[in-house]
C-alpha cells in the first residue's frame, strides 16, 4: 500500500487509464444522466466501480464523493474524503477526442491536501502536494508569469465571454477551449495558457485535483467571486472557478465586479 496519499492516487489514476482506453475510440455504450447532467458511458461506470475499490479498500476511514456514484451524506462526517471524476471530458471521450482525462483528489476539512489529473492517451500525468508543489511527469511546473491582460490566453466555454456575464467589458483576452476542467486546470498549472475560468456553477469533482495543481504552480485560485475554494460541501458544487497568475487574475475580477 503507498504511504501517502499522493501516491496512492497516481497508482489509481494510471490504473484507471488502463481500464478506460480500451473503450475509447471503440463505440462505449452511453446513455443520458437526465435533469441536464449530460452523458456517461460503459468506461465511466467501470473505472469508477474500479477507483471506489482501490482507493477505499487502501482508505477504509476516508470518504468518498464521485460523479457517477450515489452521493451520500456520510462523507461529512469524515475528515479526508476522495473527490473522484473518473473520465472528466465524458462528451470528448465519446466524441474519440484525445484530452479526457482522470481527476482523482484527496481533501482534508475542506481543503484539497492531494491531487492528481492523467491524460491516458498522451501518457501525461499532472500532480500536486500541498505546499510542495507541482508536478508534470514527476517534473516541477510554474504558472504564468504574464501580468499583462490583453491577449493573455483564456481557457473557457465560448459562452463565458458573452457580454451580459462582464459589467465592465469583455476581456481583451484570447479563447482557447479544452473540455476537461481538470486539464484546463493543469494547462494553466503548467504555464501553457495564462488563465482558465468558468463563471457557473461547477461540480467539485471536476476541478478539485485541478484546483490544487494550479495552485501549488503559483496560480491564483478561487470561486468567480474572489472567494477561497471549499470542497466537500453538503452541495458539492462551487460557484464558478478561476485561475490565473495574480495580476491576470486580479484583472479578471476587476471585470466582473
Amino acid at each position: 500500500m503507498p504511504e501517502n496519499d499522493l501516491d496512492l492516487l497516481v497508482d489509481a489514476a494510471r490504473a484507471a487509464g488502463e481500464i478506460a482506453l480500451p473503450y475509447w475510440r471503440n463505440a462505449p455504450k452511453e446513455w443520458d444522466k437526465g435533469d441536464g447532467a449530460g452523458p456517461v458511458t460503459e468506461a465511466d461506470i467501470a473505472v469508477n466501480d474500479a477507483l471506489m475499490n482501490q482507493l477505499r479498500a487502501a482508505r477504509p476511514d476516508y470518504g468518498w464523493l464521485s460523479e457517477e456514484s450515489e452521493d451520500s451524506a456520510g462523507r461529512l462526517d469524515h475528515d479526508r474524503v476522495f473527490i473522484v471524476d473518473p473520465i472528466d471530458g465524458t462528451r470528448a471521450f465519446i466524441a474519440g477526442d484525445r484530452s479526457w482525462s482522470h481527476s482523482l483528489a484527496v481533501a482534508e476539512k475542506g481543503k484539497i491536501i492531494a491531487g492528481v489529473v492523467f491524460l491516458p492517451v498522451a501518457g501525461k500525468m499532472y500532480s500536486a502536494r500541498a505546499s510542495e508543489g507541482a508536478w508534470l511527469d514527476g517534473m516541477p511546473i510554474t504558472a504564468s508569469r504574464r501580468d499583462d491582460l490583453s491577449d493573455a490566453g483564456v481557457l473557457c466555454a465560448r459562452n463565458m465571454l458573452a457580454p451580459a456575464l462582464w459589467p465592465r467589458g469583455v476581456p481583451p483576452v484570447k479563447r482557447h477551449f479544452r473540455p476537461s476542467l481538470a486539464y484546463r486546470l493543469a494547462l494553466v498549472a503548467e504555464g501553457r495558457f495564462d488563465a482558465m475560468l468558468t463563471l457557473r456553477d461547477t461540480w467539485e469533482w471536476d476541478v478539485a485535483a485541478g484546483s490544487l495543481i494550479a495552485r501549488e504552480a503559483g496560480a491564483a485560485v478561487t470561486d468567480r467571486l474572489g472567494n477561497p475554494l471549499e470542497f466537500n460541501r453538503p452541495l458539492p458544487k462551487l460557484p464558478g472557478i478561476l485561475a490565473a497568475p495574480d495580476p491576470i487574475h486580479a484583472a479578471l475580477r476587476c471585470q466582473l465586479d
